[in-house]
Order: C-alpha cells, then structure tokens, then sequence
C-alpha cells in the first residue's frame, strides 16, 4: 500500500510543477525608448495653374484659323487663332498712302513757303501729315491684333468659339493655363497657421493618388484673410512641373506637412501608468530572469498627456531600451513574479 502511494505521488509530481508555473500571473511586456518625434498632419488640397489667362482679340473680325486643342500643349509664341487679315491689310495700305499723299503735300508747300504758300497751309499740311501717320500706326496695330499668340508655355483648358465664326472685341476665344509651376491650395486651421510661421524648419510634401512619391513644395503666397466659414487661411506652394506625371489644373492632392520636434521623448500608452494611493504616477519594470519569467519592479515616473492620446514621460526612465508591463499595472505587486505573456495555445 504504501509502495501504491510513492507511485502516485511521483506521477503527480510534474503536474504540481505546471500548477505552479501556471500560478504565476502572466503580463503583456512591450518595449520603450527614446525616440525623436515627429509630427506630422495631412490636407487635402487642389492643383491649380500658375496663371490662367482668357486670350481674346482686341479687334472684331472673321476667325479663318483656330489652331487650339483642348488639352494640348502650346509653346510660348505659338498663333492660336487668327482673323480674316485682308480688311485689315486693306486698312493698313489705305493708311499708308494716306500718310505718303499727306507728306507729299507737306514737301510740296515748303518750298511755295513764301511766295504764294502763308505759313497756314503749311502747318495744315504738317498737321494731316501727322494725323495720317497716327491713322497708320492704328492700321498696323490692329492688323497685328487680328493675330493672337501664346503669351507662355501652356495648356489650351477650353476653346469658346469655333472656325469661321464672328467675334467682337474682347470675346474670349481660348482659355490657357500656365503650367511652367504648378500651384497647389490648401485650407489651414487658424491654429496651425499661426504655429507654422513660427518654425521654418517644417518639410511639406505633396502626394497624387496615382503615385506613391513624394514631390517637395515651396510656400509661394497665403489668403491675408480667414475664410467666413471654419476660420481657415488658404495656402499656396509651388510645385515644380513633375516629369513623370501628367498633373492638371482640378487634380487632387494630399499636402503632408512633418515637423521633426528635434528631442528624443518617450512614450507609453495610458493603460502602461499607474496611480499610487499619493495620486503619484508609476510603470511596472519587467526584469527578465529565466526563461519568460521575470520580477515586476515598480518605478515613480512623471508623464504628461499628448494630442494623440499617449503620455510622455519626463522623468523617471533612464535612456535606452527597457522593457515594461503594457496592462494590468494596478495588479501587480512590486518585487512580484511574474512571466511574460506569448498568446492563447492553439
């Protein structure tokens, strides 16, 4: 009988053990170090060209020629559109003649000044000379006007009339984008835009949805007024034209703007702190021993709160890596055992 009892309590021997390991308290361990912050906030914002410009003609006429695409490029200088020249030219050779016919008389006169010419006719004939060679110069500039050009480098947006149609002075006749620098416009909360002034050193970045790179913006100019609604002040930064994207005017894009604080500064989640009965503040310190074991070791820290939700701890941690308790630090005592959680068993 007493041979049956020493062979039980031999078998039961290592389940004793598991009881045992099972007994001691397991804990979520997770590791802290300093690290430098960054801050970073997205907006969402709208390419826009560097200048749009509604070409028209300062003169009315006829349209013969309309060379303009939507959405095709034009070179700077490049004719767009142009009118029925022969009134024009017709206009320009009667001015001309004009003002050869009145110069004749001028010559003429001179030379009878004294004779049988008074001074006034002269100086009537001086006086239609130069009214002769105004009525040219009007002649060849509006001859000039009945052509318009590409005043830069541009995308053609909109064509607003059609060959062979009439316009008047002034009608718009193509709508151009200048895209030698894209513009790009965002709304900033008043806030944020007071504390963006205050430090240079803030990178901003621009992201399309169909690309995954990142494209470096230059503040180019800012809305001296907040909106009526929201109180948002708008920015403008400048983007040099990508080589390998087709971006136009409308497309939207996510404006990053990432400030690099320059302190290293720890973190912990709120469930890693504890409250002491003082109202003094704590983390628990898991001091590895064998295995997953290890002796929880409790440690006054300070920490203030984040906008993120975290806390930073100002005091009480030492540099470097260390590894503490992420949950249930009210449940633990210190000096305790304890071993380190690794998941449920399949």
């Amino acid at each position: 009988m007493r041979q049956l009892g020493l062979a039980i309590a031999a078998a039961l021997l290592p389940f004793a053990a598991m009881s045992q390991e099972l007994a001691i308290k397991p804990v979520k361990v997770i590791t802290i170090e300093k690290s430098e912050q960054v801050l970073e906030r997205h907006f969402f914002g709208k390419v826009v060209a560097r200048q749009t410009v509604d070409l028209a003609f300062q003169v009315g006429g006829q349209v013969l020629m309309l060379d303009a695409i939507e959405g095709t490029d034009v070179a700077a200088g490049a004719v767009i559109a142009q009118l029925d020249l022969v009134p024009f030219e017709l206009a320009e050779e009667q001015a001309r003649l004009q003002k050869e016919q009145a110069d004749r008389t001028v010559t003429r006169l001179t030379r009878l000044q004294g004779s049988s010419v008074s001074q006034v006719s002269v100086d009537d004939a001086q006086t239609a000379a130069g009214l002769a060679g105004i009525a040219l110069r009007n002649a060849e500039d509006s001859l000039s006007k009945a052509t318009l050009h590409a005043p830069f480098d541009a995308v053609v947006a909109a064509r607003n009339v059609e060959t062979f149609s009439t316009v008047s002075p002034g009608m718009p006749v193509v709508r151009l984008h200048d895209m030698s620098e894209l513009r790009i416009e965002i709304d900033v909360p008043e806030i944020l835009f007071q504390r963006a002034g205050e430090d240079p050193s803030v990178e901003i970045t621009a992201q399309f949805p169909f690309s995954a790179k990142e494209y470096p913006l230059d503040v180019r100019e800012f809305n001296a007024e907040a909106s009526a609604i929201g109180q948002t002040y708008q920015l403008t930064f400048a983007l040099q034209t990508p080589e390998d994207l087709r971006v136009l005017p409308g497309s939207s894009v996510t404006v990053r703007a990432r400030l690099n604080e320059g302190r290293a500064r720890t973190l912990v989640p709120p469930t890693a702190l504890g409250v002491a009965a003082d109202k003094s503040l704590y983390v628990v310190a898991f001091d590895a021993g064998e295995g997953d074991t290890g002796v929880a070791r409790l440690i006054p820290v300070k920490a203030e709160s984040t906008a993120n939700g975290d806390f930073l701890i100002t005091s009480g941690l030492d540099d470097g890596a260390v590894e503490i308790l992420a949950t249930g630090v009210d449940n633990v005592a210190d000096g305790q055992t304890v071993r380190r959680f690794g998941g449920f068993p399949n």
